[in-house]
C-alpha cells in the first residue's frame, strides 16, 4: 500500500491516531524543583543544628510563585504540587510535624533526610529530549504527553477513504424483509466496526448483487472514488464467484489468491495501476473477521505509519490440528492465580458460525506444519 497523506488535528480530535512527527519537550520535565508531600519547607542545615522547632512563615500551593524561607529558623507550609522555595531543601510531611501557634514542631524522634519529598528539575526528561516518534498510536498517556510539547494541533496520518462492499443475492440488510432462503448481511458490519475501533471514521458500506455487469460498473465507480476496497464475498470457485474475473478487467493486478490457513483460504488481493489496493475476502463470515484483523488492517496502519508490535499468548489448552494449513483459533482471554494472561481456544462449528465468535477476544495464530500444540505454547494473538 502507498503511504497514507497526513493532516493536523487538534489534541482532542488525535485520540487514536497514528503520529506522524517527532515531538520533544518543551522544557524540562519536571519544569522546577516540585515539592511530592504536603508539608513543611526547610532547609537542611537548621537539622544540622538541632533546630526542631520552625517560626511558619506562610502558605504556598501549587501554582503559586516560590515563596523565600528568609531564615533558616523559618519554615514555608506547602502543598503536593507546588514549587520548592528557593532557599529551602527539605520537605518535612504534615504528618511528622505539629502546629502551635504558628509555629511548627517536629515529631519527637523523627529526624528528615536532607533533599526528602522533591522531584527535581529535569530529573525525568529534559528540554528538548524526544517524547513521542512518528509511527505511535496515540492513546491516553501518549494524549497526556501531547501536552508538554507545548502544541495545540499534531500532525497525524489521514485515515484513507475505505469502500466496504458485500456481495451476494442471499444478502439482506437489517431492517429489511428477508425469505427463507436469505440470510441477514453482516460481513460489512463486522469489517466496518473493526475499523472504527481503530479509529477510522472515512469507510462507506455497499452491497452488490451477484450481477457481473453491476458488479464491474460498481466496483469501478467506488474504486475511482476511494483509496481502499474491502470486498467481502466472490472470491471462491464458484459460478458466480465473479469478483477475480472483474478485478482483472478493471485492470487491478493480481497479487495473491489463497492462503493455506483456515478459516480465510479464498482471500484475494491486489493492486491497481493507480496503486490502490482491493482486498477481497471469503464471504464466511469467521473467514471474513480473521482476514480482516491479520491482513487487512496490518496493511492499512502500516501505510498510515503505526508501530503495532504483535504479542505472544501462551494457551490455556492443547489444540490438535491436522490439516496442513495454518490454523486461526479464536481464543477468549483469561487468567492463571497469579494473574498471567492466557488465551483460551474457543473454536467454531464452522467459517460460518459467527455466533461463537461472541464472547472471544481475538485469535491466535498456530502455524502450518504443525498438529499439536500444547498448553503452554507461545501462540501470536490478535485482538478482534
Amino acid at each position: 500500500m502507498p503511504t497514507c497523506a497526513t493532516e493536523r488535528v487538534p489534541l482532542e480530535r488525535s485520540q487514536g491516531r497514528v503520529l506522524r512527527e517527532r515531538l520533544v519537550a518543551e522544557r524540562d520535565q519536571p519544569p522546577f524543583d516540585r515539592v511530592t508531600m504536603d508539608g513543611i519547607a526547610i532547609h537542611s542545615d537548621a537539622l544540622a543544628n538541632n533546630q526542631r522547632q520552625f517560626k511558619l512563615r506562610g502558605i504556598q500551593g501549587a501554582g503559586a510563585a516560590a515563596m523565600p524561607l528568609g531564615d533558616a529558623g523559618h519554615c514555608v507550609e506547602i502543598m503536593t504540587g507546588a514549587i520548592l522555595p528557593p532557599d529551602a531543601d527539605t520537605i518535612v510531611p504534615v504528618e511528622r510535624i505539629r502546629y502551635d501557634d504558628g509555629i511548627v514542631t517536629l515529631e519527637a524522634g523523627y529526624t528528615p533526610d536532607p533533599g526528602q519529598f522533591i522531584h527535581r528539575t529535569g530529573s525525568d526528561h529534559a528540554a528538548g529530549q524526544p517524547l513521542l516518534q512518528p509511527g505511535c498510536v496515540i492513546g491516553a498517556p501518549e494524549m497526556a504527553v501531547l501536552t508538554l510539547t507545548g502544541h495545540a494541533d499534531v500532525e497525524v496520518a489521514r485515515w484513507p477513504d475505505i469502500a466496504v462492499i458485500s456481495t451476494g443475492d442471499e444478502l439482506v440488510d437489517a431492517g429489511e424483509s428477508l425469505e427463507p432462503f436469505q440470510i441477514r448481511s453482516s460481513n460489512d458490519r463486522a469489517i466496518v466496526a473493526a475499523l472504527e475501533k481503530r479509529g477510522c471514521r472515512s469507510s462507506r458500506r455497499a452491497h452488490l448483487l451477484d450481477d457481473p455487469i453491476q458488479l464491474r460498473e460498481s466496483i469501478g465507480r467506488m474504486h475511482d472514488d476511494h483509496d481502499v476496497l474491502i470486498l467481502s464475498g466472490g472470491v471462491s470457485m464458484g459460478k458466480y464467484d465473479y469478483v477475480p474475473q472483474i478485478m482483472d478487467e478493471l485492470g487491478v493486478e493480481l497479487v495473491f489468491h489463497k492462503i493455506l490457513q483456515r478459516p480465510g483460504l479464498p482471500m484475494w488481493f491486489g493492486v491497481s495501476a493507480a496503486g490502490k489496493p482491493v482486498f477481497a475476502l471469503p464471504g464466511n463470515p469467521v473467514s471474513t473477521l480473521v482476514c480482516m484483523i491479520r491482513y487487512v488492517l496490518p496493511a492499512i496502519q502500516g501505510a498510515m505509519g503505526a508501530r503495532e508490535p504483535v504479542h505472544a499468548l501462551p494457551l490455556a489448552e492443547p489444540v490438535h490440528f491436522t490439516p496442513d494449513l495454518t490454523c486461526f483459533m479464536p481464543v477468549r482471554l483469561t487468567h492463571t492465580e497469579t494473574g498471567a494472561v492466557l488465551a483460551l481456544p474457543k473454536p467454531t462449528n464452522t467459517s460460518g458460525d459467527f455466533i461463537s465468535l461472541t464472547g472471544s477476544d481475538g485469535f491466535v495464530e498456530l502455524p502450518r506444519g504443525q498438529d499439536d500444540f500444547p498448553a503452554g505454547y507461545a501462540a501470536n494473538f490478535f485482538a478482534w
